[in-house]
């Protein structure tokens, strides 16, 4: 069988995109192709039962894949696109090396390349992830919606028509698990201080956090609205609030952050 799609990078990222597939249905085994030049690596990939590949050379003559999909360090995408370049009749290329423009791939695969940017985040390799993708002209719907099938397996999918708002995404989902874990290690360390064991804080601050987020999607309501429902007047909640709201604290202070990650993610992609 002929694959559909190549994955050129096995590690963590690429490995836990490929599981999905294949439980999900996405894929057969028989309709991926792995290139992976590490051997641990490729023998992790090869016990999934696809074809592992140590060499773009090594790909066959007649292989007419459907997506290329790169899967690598950003730092050594120089090196590595220009051997799939053969595939251009009939793939879509996908990168999820980040901070990396489509200039950057049709510099090295031509302007008439079909190709998909996407930013994923660290949750995608448990099938909770936050992707976003930006396609150039060159992708046609058919395969627009071959990649947006793929990335579902890993969790939301989102599209954005403007390249330059890669930046924003990248500082919020892309960056924003850190973010959160940071929470986190800072609503446990004040679970402490009020007294709590060490390992009953984590379990609080980690099932509080992952509760609300789920009952944040469940419900269908504004997370405003959640938060005017938990909030009884002059309750112990409203006192919280009145910390973390008071003079839009919180607010400013992540909208600072997230400027700080735009503007860096600007000045990493030159």
């Amino acid at each position: 069988m002929a694959a559909a799609v190549v994955l050129v990078g096995c590690g963590n990222m690429g490995r836990a995109m490929l599981e999905g597939w294949l439980a999900a249905g996405k894929l057969t085994a028989g309709e991926a192709l792995v290139v992976e030049p590490a051997e641990a690596l490729r023998a992790k990939a090869a016990a999934l039962g696809v074809t592992a590949l140590a060499d773009a050379g090594e790909i066959g003559a007649d292989e007419r894949p459907r997506l290329v999909i790169f899967a690598v360090k950003p730092q050594v995408i120089l090196d590595i696109v220009p051997a799939y370049a053969r595939f251009k009749e009939s793939a879509t290329y996908v990168s999820i090396a980040a901070g990396t423009p489509v200039a950057a791939f049709q510099r090295l695969l031509g302007d008439d390349a079909a190709i998909v940017r996407c930013m994923p985040n660290t949750p995608a390799a448990i099938g909770k992830g936050m992707m976003v993708t930006f396609a150039n002209s060159q992708v046609t719907q058919d395969a627009a919606g071959f990649v947006r099938a793929l990335l579902s397996a890993s969790g939301r999918v989102a599209e954005v028509s403007d390249e330059a708002l890669m930046d924003a995404v990248t500082a919020v989902s892309g960056s924003g698990p850190a973010y959160v874990f940071h929470f986190i290690e800072c609503l446990t360390a004040a679970a402490e201080a009020a007294g709590l064991p060490a390992e009953t804080a984590k379990l609080l601050a980690m099932q509080t956090v992952y509760g609300a987020a789920a009952l944040a999607e469940a419900s269908g309501e504004e997370p405003g609205e959640l938060r005017r429902q938990v909030t009884s007047p002059n309750g112990t909640t409203a006192a919280a609030l009145s910390v973390l709201m008071g003079e839009d604290r919180l607010k400013a202070l992540l909208t600072e952050a997230v400027e700080a990650a735009r503007a860096r993610s600007v000045e990493l992609g030159g």
